[in-house]
């Protein structure tokens, strides 16, 4: 098992540093907490589903937001039978907002086939370029600037946003960030992207809406109920990106007492448990002021397990232990991989994010635990999304026995994907040489997001939590579903990772990582404040220079 004494690097937090010398923690299984409450009763709400969160609620896929449809409260949406009044953000043309590398990936292999020979990578390069250059002339000056009109969506959610931005954003504050950009002839990856995927999510129909945040949106929606709520289900799923830093910049710098005043900067890649209690008070009060029969709290997933960050190598930093020495981008090899010149986290460093994030779990916890058993007691539940990720992990629990706590057992995943070939686990994506997946499947192109099918187990996962709170699911003609799961069939056949992942098999990795060293796409379209293109790129090329695939 797990050393007795972990070390994390000496700057962490004390609290961090004190955490880490004890056990990790161990998951809430049920989401009511053991605490009973009484169940509400009267006429089904009109919003039957609000989502507040941020990428992972909003849909990103690939380094993009682009199929909305399949987003977990979309997938949700359908199996309650209520996808036809279900609203949501759309982000149509050039495989939406962001660096989608799929769709890159599947131009590139449309036009020079499964392989990039080279003689072909300048080809490559010039077609890449001029995919992002009219994709940037499309979403920041062309259609995709224009914002259809809109009262509200019901998926209040967008990508990169922590806590506070949640909290503070507005459409009003969108658009002025936007407006104050520099204007550039062509950007490589479109400014701001975040801030105008926000603009299809906050409401503009009215003067007043454009200063609304995303909970003052959801109060607005659940003061609509004619006799009661006019929520029924509201899900807040955040805090990811308050660690996620950590692993798409592979270094970890911890807020400070200063990072009040400066929680919009983009120094800080991982929050300190004392300053994520603070917002999270924040945000407990404005759920608090939301109008909704049952309300799902989301734990925090940990982040290193995402294959962004690959660990190296096969063998653990010590029998039992849950890290590597090691974390490094996947495009570095075990045999190129250099600590001295790449970028990476150590053993210690990924054990501190995780430590910080069970305290920010504890704290979603205790604050669940606190409604349900206040003197006017909340139908507040909690979903360990934590634990679903945690059981899923491969390098880290499957494939080493020796490194599972008491507590842990194998996610059982649905038949639909165990029927697969391979079944799909958390390393990264890899194709066959003769077409089809040869590993990975749960994991997305950009190393951090869900693919399709992935999404759904978090849809499953919470259909079960709102069933059990006496949610209905119906089925299309309208008949009460008993025992609510989600199609996974229907999943995988929408799922084009799943289904047929791009063909350039060994160029993947390479593609991705020149991609990465030419147009920085890791840390301005993962990093939660994307920023401004350089003026100029290296002149890289996808050759031979580039770190061969590793395997995940």
């Amino acid at each position: 098992m797990e050393a007795p004494v972990p070390l994390v690097p000496p700057d962490a937090p004390e609290e961090v540093r004190r955490r880490a010398a004890g056990p990790a923690r161990v998951p809430e299984f049920d989401p009511t907490l053991g605490l009973p409450v009484q169940r509400a009763s009267g006429p089904e709400p009109r919003h039957r589903l609000v989502t507040i969160g941020d990428s992972l609620t909003h849909g990103f896929q690939s380094g993009a937001i682009h199929n909305t449809d399949l987003s977990w409260p979309a997938i949700l949406a359908y199996e309650l039978g209520w996808f036809d009044q279900y609203r949501f953000p759309i982000y149509p043309g050039f495989g939406g907002l962001g660096l989608n590398l799929e769709y890159l990936l599947r131009d590139l292999e449309e036009h020079l086939g499964p392989e990039i020979s080279w003689w072909e990578a300048p080809e490559a390069a010039v077609r890449v370029l001029g995919t992002l250059t009219r994709a940037d002339r499309y979403w920041a000056r062309g259609a995709g600037a224009e914002v259809p009109p809109h009262a509200y969506v019901h998926d209040l959610a967008v990508y990169g946003w922590t806590l506070h931005d949640a909290l503070t954003v507005t459409a009003a504050s969108c658009q002025a960030t936007i407006d104050s950009a520099r204007d550039r002839l062509v950007e490589l990856v479109v400014s701001h992207s975040a801030e105008r995927a926000a603009l299809r999510v906050y409401p503009d129909t009215q003067p007043a809406y454009r200063h609304e945040t995303v909970f003052d949106t959801a109060a607005r929606l659940g003061a609509e109920g004619d006799d009661g709520p006019g929520i029924e289900t509201l899900v807040v799923m955040l805090g990811a990106n308050n660690a996620l830093q950590s692993v798409t910049d592979l270094r970890v710098r911890w807020t400070d007492d200063t990072y009040a005043a400066e929680r919009d900067g983009t120094g800080y890649t991982v929050w300190d448990p004392v300053h994520f209690r603070e917002e999270l008070d924040q945000v407990r009060q404005a759920v608090e002021r939301i109008d909704a029969r049952h309300v799902i709290f989301c734990t925090v997933p940990h982040v290193t397990i995402a294959p962004i960050a690959r660990a190296v190598g096969t063998t653990k930093a010590r029998p039992g232990s849950r890290y590597f020495p090691f974390y490094t981008r996947p495009w570095i090899s075990d045999a190129d991989f250099d600590p001295a010149h790449d970028p990476h986290l150590t053993e210690n460093e990924a054990r501190a994010v995780d430590t910080a994030i069970d305290c920010y779990n504890d704290a979603i916890t205790a604050m669940v635990r606190a409604a349900r058993s206040g003197p006017a007691p909340r139908d507040w539940l909690l979903f360990d999304l934590s634990a679903l990720l945690d059981r899923l992990a491969t390098k880290r629990y499957l494939r080493d026995p020796s490194a599972k706590p008491a507590w842990w057992t194998p996610y059982p995943l649905p038949a639909e994907l165990t029927a697969l070939d391979p079944v799909p686990n958390t390393v990264f994506l890899s194709a066959k040489p003769g077409g089809g997946r040869a590993d990975g499947g749960l994991f997305s192109l950009d190393g951090v997001h869900p693919t399709t099918v992935a999404y759904g187990l978090v849809a499953d996962e919470l259909a079960r939590i709102m069933a059990g709170a006496g949610v209905e699911f119906r089925s299309s003609d309208g008949a009460v579903r008993p025992d609510p799961h989600v199609d996974f069939a229907r999943l995988v056949a929408r799922d084009s990772l799943i289904t047929s992942p791009p063909r350039l098999v060994d160029e993947t990795l390479r593609v991705l990582g020149w991609c990465d060293q030419t147009l920085d796409w890791v840390d301005r379209v993962l990093h939660r404040r994307p920023r401004p293109a350089p003026p100029s790129t290296r002149a890289t090329t996808p050759t031979a220079d580039v770190a061969a695939p590793a395997t995940a």
